[in-house]
């Protein structure tokens, strides 16, 4: 969106960005979609809780809408993000909101098919053997990562 600052607009083009996928999906246009809904990140950088809290909503019934399409495809669905931000909007060291990427760990959740298979903690490194894995692709020996799946079953 064409704004001074993100808090201005935290549903920024979250609902676009869920259009075009769920039209790939309706059409079954391609086999993998990679998407971002960058509203908490870009929104955090703001320091405006309210704004982040909208940003948040948003993309969670973005994310809800998406997951139940892709359930009802029949596809599978990763979700995660590279850093965190919006989690911690406040510094109490300098008494001041906090604008910055964190480094707390964040979630991979693994959606729809394959009920046996849980996802083990990893790295970013290995979201990309990760979706290889997901697609039947064998992974090239230049990828260090390791696919996060692993089964459920003894």
């Amino acid at each position: 969106p064409q704004v001074a600052t993100y808090d201005l607009q935290p549903e920024m083009s979250a609902e676009g960005v869920l259009e075009a996928a769920l039209e790939s999906l309706r059409t079954e246009s391609h086999d993998l979609i990679i998407m971002n809904f960058a509203n908490p990140d870009m929104v955090g950088h703001t320091g405006s809780l309210e704004a982040a809290m909208q940003a948040v909503s948003v993309v969670d019934d973005c994310v809800g809408r998406l997951a139940t399409a892709v359930l009802q495809a029949g596809g599978q669905m990763l979700l995660t993000a590279d850093h965190g931000n919006c989690e911690v909007m406040w510094d109490d060291d300098y008494k001041s909101p906090h604008t910055a990427h964190t480094t707390n760990l964040v979630p991979c959740i693994h959606i729809g098919a394959h009920k046996d298979m849980h996802i083990a903690n990893g790295r970013l490194a290995d979201l990309a053997p990760s979706l290889l894995a997901m697609l039947g692709i064998e992974q090239p020996t230049a990828m260090t990562g390791t696919p996060l799946q692993r089964s459920n079953r003894p």
